[in-house]
């Protein structure tokens, strides 16, 4: 009996997907559920398993292919047979795959014959070291990008060539205009070749590396790095290279365990810091960015005092005070959004204050049940997140964009809050937050904070936001202008909470006090609008009984 494998229901407005990875082939035995594929659309990553147990008898969407919904990828034998001799001399099947390789083994003994001695012996030891098990060389190609995402550049190889990796574990990772790109292994064995190098800029089709499936790492074999070929000491030339680079085997062990955060490992790859001279801040040990960066400057610090009773040439001395590192590529487009959003929108602020007193006496009031029932701590932005869908659903076109001639209203909220992480600025977005409870949008913002500031948010995760809040208040800022979020209309300044003088009921009382700021595009948005919208939020904040009572 065949089993038909389809491509599952995409999202909303999402119609096609490029088929990214097959992680099995024709031949192969499946297990119900087991993933099958990965496929990439313009907004997430979505993986496919297998409908049902059986043999993967035939693959219908090669990788690369643009498929639309509910369209056939592949078929399963349920009866466990499968098409294992396939056609032509079994090109899809098992049987295919061994006769090729068989050939493939045949033809590379008759070269090393034709070859002379000198070269027969190396060739043996890499091949019995690294290859003896080895059915065939999996090439490692770039992943689907996203739509009009054309290119990528090489950030970080957490492998070396010679290196043992398993089956999905992430390689290496690439920088776009948009968001940071894991790639994961398609196949289990040894990084035999790294073909394109860190900086190295590569097309959305290109081989990154590649891999001889089945065999087992010696620390250095397979298509060895120049440097311990020509040295003639393999060995210590790869000791040395995994203490300067700090992505060898040796730095893999003590992360088995504990997945240190991808920013980490780009920067500790970036300033050849080892891992083990790095003290982790994160849960179970786990190294963040920061931590990398005081290892880096208690090395630096170190360093100079070693080196202050030396004279260097005033040219070191002058290189030493400056540094010079290239933009990343969501750096690039941070900044040429803003400024976009500069040139583009009639951008103007409003400005507000608003008494937290309400809400800090109702924090302190039920904090603690409220973390005991729901598993989260109440902080303010479940507070924000509310007073604005309640003052964006009486002022709807902050809450709209402006679409050519057109102006699209959203009976939704999607609200953006802002993170700021090691790369950059980046916003996740909150879907439908205004049909969400105060504990659910607590937890979702923490779960995407956390996933921002490690680096993890996808692309579905920082789409689609119609509304936008900005909480400078973290760092300090008293008062700022926020820049709009294109193509939205609106956002919201929040600010530090400082003790000030106010008048109330005639009386001069000490009060925490918070500036709000809306920036807004006047193309769309009305001053009166504006001013209504955030007096709206200040009053629902100092009174949150409002929100209650939807008043």
């Amino acid at each position: 009996m065949a089993t038909e494998v389809r491509v599952p229901t995409l999202g909303e407005s999402v119609t096609e997907a490029t088929v990214a990875t097959w992680f099995k082939q024709p031949g192969d035995r499946v297990e119900a559920d087991e993933m099958l594929c990965e496929l990439e659309t313009d907004k997430v990553t979505v993986e496919v398993p297998a409908p049902a147990a059986g043999v993967l008898a035939e693959i219908v969407a090669a990788e690369g292919e643009t498929v639309g919904v509910d369209a056939l990828l592949a078929q399963i034998d349920e009866s466990g047979k499968g098409d294992a001799g396939g056609s032509d001399g079994g090109k899809s099947g098992k049987a295919g795959k061994a006769e090729k390789a068989e050939a493939s083994k045949e033809s590379e003994a008759q070269a090393e014959d034709n070859s002379g001695e000198a070269e027969k012996a190396p060739k043996k030891d890499a091949q019995e070291g690294q290859q003896e098990m080895s059915g065939k060389s999996v090439d490692v190609m770039v992943p689907s990008l996203g739509e009009s995402v054309s290119e990528a550049t090489v950030a970080t190889w957490f492998k070396k060539v010679g290196d043992e990796v398993a089956a999905d574990e992430m390689l290496c990772e690439l920088e776009t205009d948009k968001v940071s790109v894991e790639v994961p292994a398609p196949a289990a064995g040894v990084l035999a070749e790294i073909v394109a190098e860190e900086g190295t800029t590569v097309d959305a089709k290109a081989k990154l590396a590649v891999i001889s499936e089945g065999a087992s790492g010696s620390g250095g074999g397979g298509k060895a790095a120049p440097e311990p070929e020509a040295d003639g000491d393999g060995d210590d030339d790869t000791a040395s290279d995994v203490g300067s680079s700090g992505a060898g085997p040796e730095e893999t062990k003590p992360r088995e365990d504990v997945e240190d955060a991808p920013s980490a490992k780009k920067a500790m790859a970036e300033k050849n810091i080892s891992r083990d001279q790095v003290q982790g801040s994160g849960k179970d040990g786990r190294v963040m960015k920061e931590d990398v960066a005081k290892a880096r400057s208690g090395a630096a610090k170190s360093g100079a005092d070693n080196a202050s009773a030396k004279k260097a040439p005033a040219s070191a001395e002058q290189a030493d005070r400056e540094e010079r590192v290239k933009m990343t590529r969501l750096r690039q487009t941070i900044a040429r959004r803003l400024k976009d959003a500069q040139n583009t929108a009639a951008m103007l602020t409003t400005y507000n204050e608003a008494d937290m007193k309400a809400i800090m006496d109702l924090r302190n009031e039920y904090k603690e049940p409220f973390e005991k029932k729901h598993g989260v701590k109440l902080g303010f932005m479940s507070f924000f997140v509310k007073a604005c869908c309640h003052a964006l659903n009486e002022v709807p076109e902050v809450n709209a964009e402006i679409d050519g001639t057109e102006v699209v209203y959203k009976n939704y909220v999607n609200m953006g809050v802002a993170v700021g992480t090691p790369q950059g600025l980046v916003v996740p977005v909150v879907k439908d937050a205004d049909q969400k409870s105060f504990a659910a949008i607590e937890k979702e913002i923490g779960e995407l904070g956390k996933k921002g500031r490690d680096g993890k948010l996808t692309m579905a995760e920082m789409q689609g936001g119609t509304f936008t809040i900005s909480n400078g208040g973290v760092y300090g800022s008293l008062m700022s202008s926020p820049i709009l979020n294109p193509p939205q209309s609106g956002i919201l300044g929040m600010h530090k909470i400082q003790e000030r003088a106010m008048v109330v009921g005639g009386e001069i009382v000490i009060r925490p006090m918070m500036y709000l700021a809306l920036s807004y595009d006047h193309r769309i948005v009305d001053g009166k609008g504006a001013v209504t919208f955030l007096v709206r939020v200040k009053e629902a904040l100092e009174d949150p009984r409002r929100l209650l009572m939807d008043l």
